[in-house]
């Protein structure tokens, strides 16, 4: 189910009250999936538990930033991101998304865990939606994927070294401008 062809283009939405909730183990296999996430996926606990949690990844996501994502999760950082994820029967939802390293005992990364809430949909549109589809094109400019990833990250990098801030300063300050009323 990863072609384009399977997408409805219906999106789906849920509750401002209501998270996603997910874990995974080291390689992304989903270890825990809550109601919410099952009910707005559209897939049943047996399908899910075991599974690459990519299962549920959009085509059209920027792969930078799941690049950006896994290279930060993995060095034992939080991450908050906008994701756009797949349904089983291929609609879409939108997900303001919180990753962070799971430890163990040790204090070694022994998993992740993600909580998702609705999107600001005026963020989304106004900066989110725009940004991902530089880093689309950028990554759909050259034939080799890896390639792909450079020319997106680039695009990345370029809009955050204009604001010079790191990607979490970034995304944090997208809702500070919308509190104060700034674009």
């Amino acid at each position: 189910m990863s072609t384009e062809a399977s997408l409805t283009g219906v999106e789906r939405h849920f509750g401002e009250d209501d998270i996603i909730v997910s874990k995974t183990d080291l390689k992304g296999r989903l270890t825990y999936a809550n109601k919410t996430f099952l009910e707005i996926s559209g897939y049943s606990e047996k399908e899910v538990l075991g599974q690459p949690h990519s299962l549920i990844r959009h085509p059209h996501m920027p792969r930078t930033i799941f690049n950006l994502l896994w290279s930060t999760i993995e060095s034992g950082k939080e991450i908050f991101a906008y994701v756009n994820n797949r349904c089983k029967n291929g609609d879409n939802y939108w997900v303001f998304a919180h990753v962070t390293p799971s430890f163990d005992g040790n204090g070694r990364v022994a998993g992740y865990h993600s909580n998702r809430r609705i999107p600001d949909r005026r963020i989304l549109s106004e900066h989110v939606l725009p940004l991902y589809e530089q880093l689309r094109k950028a990554e759909q400019s050259v034939v080799n994927r890896k390639d792909g990833m450079q020319a997106g990250m680039k695009i990345l990098d370029a809009v955050l070294a204009e604001r010079g801030l790191a990607y979490d300063e970034f995304i944090a300050t997208l809702g500070q401008r919308r509190r104060r009323g700034y674009r």
